[in-house]
């Protein structure tokens, strides 16, 4: 089944007009999300008209932006017993979806994956090379990069070895692209504000919602074919894990307010990864199992999902 865009009501696929807010289905599928207010816009807008953004024609880009979801801030008890702590966070915008290869493969130009489809989620990419996309699309797209090494947004000519990384900056205000950070990872994964006590993003029954070792069939799958959790985000448990923002660290048990993990400056921390993939067991696709990997590892299990500044919600 699909959804109408204005009002998110189930509609039968083919329909004309949506049988809850009469939204007319067949002008509606022109429609996107402003990539800045998340308001919907014409496909074929040069300016959001709610927002005055430019908005760069997706006919001349040759792909659609990703869609983001806003999500509302709030409070929540991140991970587990001993390590339980309180976590307030802001607002922020999350993709309903994996970056897929398809996306990857229009920005960067190069599809890195093993598994290859279009529309499964894209592996095999390293931490820096999903900082380095999150830069990419944010300009295709006329927005401000987040990520900057010495005051320089254009990335993929630093050596991903390089101690340099250590100083990334990520700019929070910018309105382009970024990873996740741990936290809003969770909070999403538990249900944002409104959370559920679900073992899984959005279900107690792992074979609902994610793709892992006992029914994957050893492959990542399409992207947003199992069930969505309760803010409409696919994926976070299952298909592939995914990269976050924060280097990993031994979680402190006090309250905290929108934390990024450790100081980049700990060399030796390796980044967070979240989620389990088509390979993992139950266990590390639960909402708070935490792993790691060094910024240059990569896995054909292992790929990315974007977050961005909140704007208003539509």
């Amino acid at each position: 089944m699909e959804k109408c865009l204005k009002c998110a009501n189930l509609v039968i696929p083919g329909a004309a007009f949506c049988s809850n807010c009469g939204t007319n289905l067949v002008q509606s599928k022109n429609w996107i999300p402003c990539p800045s207010c998340l308001k919907i816009i014409n496909r074929t807008d040069s300016f959001c008209p709610w927002c005055g953004k430019g908005i760069t024609n997706i006919d001349n880009l040759g792909f659609v932006p990703p869609e983001m979801i806003f999500i509302e801030g709030g409070s929540f008890v991140m991970s587990k017993g001993e390590s339980a702590h309180q976590v307030n966070l802001s607002a922020f915008k999350i993709s309903k979806a994996l970056v897929t290869q398809e996306l990857y493969e229009a920005v960067m130009k190069i599809n890195p994956s093993k598994i290859k489809k279009a529309n499964h989620p894209v592996e095999s990419v390293n931490w820096c090379e999903a900082v380095i996309f999150c830069n990419e699309l944010s300009n295709l797209l006329k927005l401000e990069p987040c990520y900057s090494l010495d005051n320089h947004t254009k990335l993929d000519g630093f050596d991903y070895s390089s101690q340099i990384w250590n100083r990334l900056e990520c700019n929070l205000n910018a309105n382009g692209f970024r990873l996740p950070t741990e936290a809003e990872w969770e909070y999403v994964a538990r249900g944002g504000k409104f959370s559920a006590p679900f073992l899984y993003s959005g279900s107690h029954e792992i074979n609902d919602v994610a793709w892992y070792g006992e029914n994957s069939d050893i492959s990542t799958h399409e992207v947003c074919k199992k069930k969505p959790n309760n803010l409409g985000i696919y994926d976070m448990c299952g298909n592939v894990a995914e990269w976050t923002f924060d280097k990993f660290q031994k979680l402190p048990i006090v309250q905290q307010t929108n934390p990024t993990g450790p100081s980049y400056l700990d060399t030796t921390a390796n980044h967070v990864k979240r989620g389990g993939s088509w390979l993992d067991d139950k266990e590390q696709c639960t909402v708070y199992f935490r792993s790691a990997s060094v910024r240059t590892g990569k896995s054909s299990s292992l790929g990315f999902r974007l977050c961005a500044k909140a704007a208003k919600k539509i």
